[in-house]
């Protein structure tokens, strides 16, 4: 199939065969048309790619919003709710006899608060001195910083259990959120990074003006220095969220759980019961394990254009 258009050009109207040809060309030939069928595949692949990813949340969401006792493991699987919309299970999940998570998620909100208070102070201190402060072998030390982020954390995990078994914090929070305040060898690197940036005649004037080291630090480098303590921010939070090998090493007293542990324990606990005849709590265990995922995504979704251009300007500036 052909289509053909009136000439548009000075050069087709002073050449009429340039125009010919041109309307001979066939459409699926035409740049307009293939700009249009690769805008179209893209978007076609992209929501197929979204909706496999998406297919297991919806499982579980079709899980978690079925009556106890019901099957939960069907052939064909139930990728949407379609019959049942038992929205109740989302707040006994939180609130059940059996194994209730509402303590758990005010444990990983405790552990997060002071994750994230602790990770700021220190990287950014930290950070501010190797970028702004010249001292005797400041380049071998922030060398030996990165040097520790080539030392995987399980060669750690032992030793660090017996430290905090010796000063007496097991089985409390001092070991989840104590070592925090002490600096992160990547956090540290991104932050100096970001932070040189930042032009000295800025702290300078600062200097000038009366601002102390802290002063300058806390009205001048902090304020600049969001778009990167928004980066540590969101992954401190998906860290502390999602970390089951810390609580499982230091906690043991059911009433210190986080979620994860809870929600692993509750599993346990549902098995056994199932195993001895009780009705499943399977619908309340996909409830619980949804409720668990939807924080990280919101968060996601509210600071990814912090998150993003955050992570770009680490990579560009420095």
């Amino acid at each position: 199939m052909y289509t053909t258009k009136p000439p548009e050009t000075m050069a087709e109207l002073e050449h009429p065969m340039l125009a010919t040809r041109s309307n001979q060309i066939p459409f699926w030939k035409r740049k307009s048309f293939l700009q249009g069928a690769h805008t179209v595949l893209v978007y076609a692949l992209c929501i197929g790619l979204g909706a496999l990813v998406l297919m297991p949340m919806g499982w579980m969401l079709t899980a978690a919003l079925k009556p106890r006792g019901d099957l939960v493991y069907t052939i064909p699987p139930e990728w949407f709710p379609t019959q049942y919309f038992h929205v109740e299970n989302f707040w006994l999940v939180l609130v059940n006899k059996q194994f209730p998570l509402l303590g758990p998620t005010l444990n990983t909100l405790y552990l997060i608060t002071l994750n994230i208070i602790g990770v700021l102070i220190s990287n950014t201190l930290v950070a501010y001195g190797f970028a702004h402060y010249r001292f005797p072998y400041r380049d071998q030390l922030f060398q030996l910083v990165i040097l520790t982020m080539l030392i995987p954390g399980v060669v750690l995990m032992i030793p660090s259990f017996l430290l905090f078994l010796q000063m007496g914090w097991y089985n409390t929070y001092l070991p989840l959120w104590v070592p925090a305040f002490f600096g992160t060898p990547f956090f540290i690197f991104i932050t100096r990074q970001y932070m040189r940036s930042i032009p000295p005649e800025m702290l300078e004037a600062a200097r000038i003006d009366g601002a102390g080291v802290l002063g300058a630090y806390w009205h001048i480098v902090l304020p600049l220095c969001k778009p990167v303590m928004v980066v540590m921010t969101v992954f401190t939070f998906q860290g502390v969220w999602s970390d089951f090998a810390g609580p499982l090493l230091y906690v043991s007293n059911e009433a210190k759980f986080t979620l994860p542990i809870a929600l692993a324990y509750f599993r346990a606990q549902s098995g056994h019961a199932a195993a001895q005849g009780a009705t499943s709590s399977l619908h309340l265990l996909m409830a619980g394990t949804f409720l668990v995922a939807i924080p990280p995504l919101l968060l996601y979704f509210f600071v990814q254009k912090q998150l993003i251009g955050g992570i770009a300007r680490i990579g560009l500036k420095g």
